[in-house]
């Protein structure tokens, strides 16, 4: 990356990121959140990390800014929280900050050239797994186990939302949103953009075994366009009490963990990916996986139950 380029992505980071700390406006501070993420997307192109990038689009400035924006809809109150901090703490924590970007330089500067790597061992033996991407071979083969504990983290998020609905909504759907039934902009704009959302999510599930993509680009992509067709009024939200909302929830880690036994049996050790169906058995997972990550979204994003349904 030039330094002209890396000086044009790194000024309107910090821009970003002293806005959304200086400004007295929540809402403000939440675009500027969604603009921040853009440019982080951006700056990590630029350093040749298009599946960071692609994450940091769809989950750092998409998913998460969303949610946020959502929360900061539902809230009725304003919230406090204590006393602002005086010009001594904010000093204190300007020069804590800056003390800690120029430790982080210095490391930078100090390290050796070539940085020493141990890119060539790891990606030497994966192509057994018939998989090109190295990014996604890495986190399915040797980092199955955490990629399995990433999405139970994602449920038990999920059970902690549920558990916020009061005791009369429990089973229900959440308060829609935007409150007040969608605007005709929002109906046109979400009839125009699911359906090509919808083919490009397909692409980045299947491109994601050999290039830059994968299940949770992709999922979170399938999420969003879901949550734009509730907030148009094209579809409903999830229901909490569902059948086919905890089937969904639990068919990605059970079919994680029964990959994992296979691979006891057929391989010896658990998560282990047998060679002559390791690429067929890894897709079949990341499938099921994909579902589950996009009804955990949704949920996420909708908010706890507070309507009661069929009463």
């Amino acid at each position: 990356m030039t330094e002209l380029l890396a000086l044009t992505l790194a000024l309107p980071l910090l821009a970003g990121a002293l806005f959304i700390v200086a400004t007295a406006s929540t809402r403000a501070a939440l675009f500027g959140f969604f603009a921040f993420g853009l440019f982080l997307a951006l700056a990590w192109v630029a350093l040749d990390a298009v599946d960071v990038a692609l994450t940091e689009a769809a989950i750092g400035g998409g998913a998460t800014g969303l949610l946020l924006l959502r929360l900061n809809g539902r809230m009725r109150h304003p919230v406090s929280l204590g006393e602002p901090a005086g010009p001594r703490l904010k000093i204190a924590a300007g020069l804590l900050a800056a003390l800690v970007t120029l430790a982080l330089g210095a490391l930078l500067l100090a390290l050796p050239e070539p940085a020493p790597s141990l890119a060539a061992a790891t990606v030497e033996p994966l192509p057994t797994l018939g998989i090109g991407n190295p990014v996604a071979a890495v986190l399915i083969a040797y980092r199955a186990l955490d990629t399995l504990l990433e999405i139970v983290v994602l449920l038990i998020a999920v059970v902690g939302l549920r558990a916020l609905g009061t005791d009369r909504g429990w089973g229900g759907r959440p308060v829609p949103w935007p409150e007040g039934g969608p605007s005709p902009a929002l109906v046109f704009l979400a009839r125009l953009l699911i359906p090509a959302g919808l083919v490009f999510a397909a692409y980045l599930f299947w491109v994601g075994a050999d290039a830059p993509g994968g299940k949770f680009q992709a999922s979170t992509l399938l999420a969003a366009l879901w949550l734009l067709a509730i907030m148009a009024g094209l579809a409903p939200a999830p229901s909490s009490g569902g059948r086919w909302t905890g089937r969904a929830l639990a068919i990605g880690p059970l079919a994680f963990i029964a990959a994992g036994a296979i691979g006891i049996a057929a391989a010896g050790s658990f998560l282990a990916w047998p060679e002559p169906v390791a690429k067929p058995m890894i897709i079949a997972v990341e499938l099921a996986l994909a579902v589950s990550i996009v009804v955990a979204l949704v949920l996420l994003v909708a908010g706890p139950p507070e309507r009661e349904t069929g009463r």
